[in-house]
């Protein structure tokens, strides 16, 4: 028999193996737990949606991660930078609403997103490959205004565009 709390942590499970966008699988799912005839019909609480909640969280820090692996640059999951910016500030935007502290995952994307660059611009700059670099500058700058960088901790500008052309 399935319990309440076996069917909030099935769709817990749900959103962390959805799509590239988790809050679309958290609102499914608080539709099909509440509203959808052919879903258990429960009366949640805001409390019975944390689980939910840190899923979604998880998801994006698990996509957005994806996209600052340098491994990952010649392979079909990835997206670039330009979709991660989107996908932080999906992020972000979910996590303030609910006030949801996403401070230790900020500092694990800024990590990340040094070492991304820092690789794209030897391995581009020795020949290696060519850039995987999905967007603007003005983009990423927004990327690390986003997460509380300045343009001091990127690259300077006519660097990071001449790896694009």
């Amino acid at each position: 028999m399935r319990t309440y709390k076996n069917i909030l942590s099935e769709e817990a499970f749900l959103i962390l193996h959805s799509g590239e966008i988790p809050e679309v699988a958290y609102y499914g799912s608080i539709h099909y737990l509440t509203e959808d005839p052919e879903g258990p019909l429960l009366n949640i609480e805001p409390r019975d949606l944390i689980s939910l909640e840190e899923a979604v969280v998880h998801r994006y820090r698990t996509i957005i991660l994806r996209d600052l692996i340098p491994g990952n640059r010649d392979r079909s999951i990835y997206r670039g930078l330009k979709r991660c910016t989107a996908n932080w500030k999906r992020l972000v935007n979910f996590s303030d609403k609910r006030s949801i502290d996403i401070s230790s995952i900020r500092k694990e994307v800024i990590e990340a997103l040094k070492d991304f660059l820092s690789q794209e611009i030897m391995d581009v700059s020795s020949g290696k490959r060519k850039t995987c670099i999905n967007c603007s500058y003005s983009v990423l700058t927004e990327l690390a205004c986003g997460l509380g960088l300045s343009k001091d901790d990127l690259p300077a500008k006519e660097k990071f565009e001449g790896l694009r052309n």
